[in-house]
């Protein structure tokens, strides 16, 4: 259904509460480092009746065409929107991904992953650096030192193979067994 079809003051109540929905989905996203401006492209998106291209989001936000280009690459990139066909269309085709469960956990699987892979290779190449420290000969207060610091390191490798767990039944659907969605 179109606005179009409503009256003026109608039409200014509806757009009113949708804005408010647009500015807290672009704080939200924000506290998870998304750009506050794709994070209202994405709140434009939600309420679009119809996939938008790249002009028709420029002239809704008011910004220009390569801002939206970075906006909309970086929701595609998070599987936030899809760029979709339409017959008779020679432009690019956007719209959004309606379930958030997905959307959700596509995002932060996405992140976690990244920061995931990255705090454990630097773990162990750490530990793997102080591990040769102790073939040598050093006094047993280093050696202490050392050791604790490998203890402690080996412990955070054990809570980020957990978080990868925890990311591949996010990522396998399995998540929702343990948390259904409503």
């Amino acid at each position: 259904m179109s606005l179009d079809q409503l009256s003026p003051e109608q039409q200014a109540a509806v757009l009113n509460v949708r804005k408010r929905v647009i500015e807290a989905i672009g704080r939200n996203m924000n506290l998870y480092g998304i750009p506050l401006s794709t994070g209202h492209l994405y709140g434009l998106l939600f309420f679009a009746n119809k996939p938008m291209t790249l002009d028709e989001m420029g002239m809704g936000m008011k910004m220009s065409k390569t801002s939206m280009s970075t906006g909309v690459r970086t929701l595609l990139d998070l599987k936030m929107v899809n760029k979709v066909w339409e017959k008779g269309s020679r432009k690019d085709l956007y719209e959004v991904e309606y379930d958030w469960y997905q959307t959700f956990t596509d995002f932060f699987a996405i992140k976690w992953r990244k920061a995931v892979e990255g705090n454990i290779l630097v773990l162990k190449r750490s530990i793997k650096e102080m591990s040769n420290h102790l073939t040598e000969d050093i006094d047993p207060a280093m050696r202490e030192i050392l050791e604790e610091d490998i203890r402690k390191m080996n412990e955070a490798i054990k809570y980020y193979t957990w978080l990868d767990r925890l990311i591949d039944t996010m990522e396998n659907g399995e998540i929702y067994d343990l948390v259904p969605k409503e």
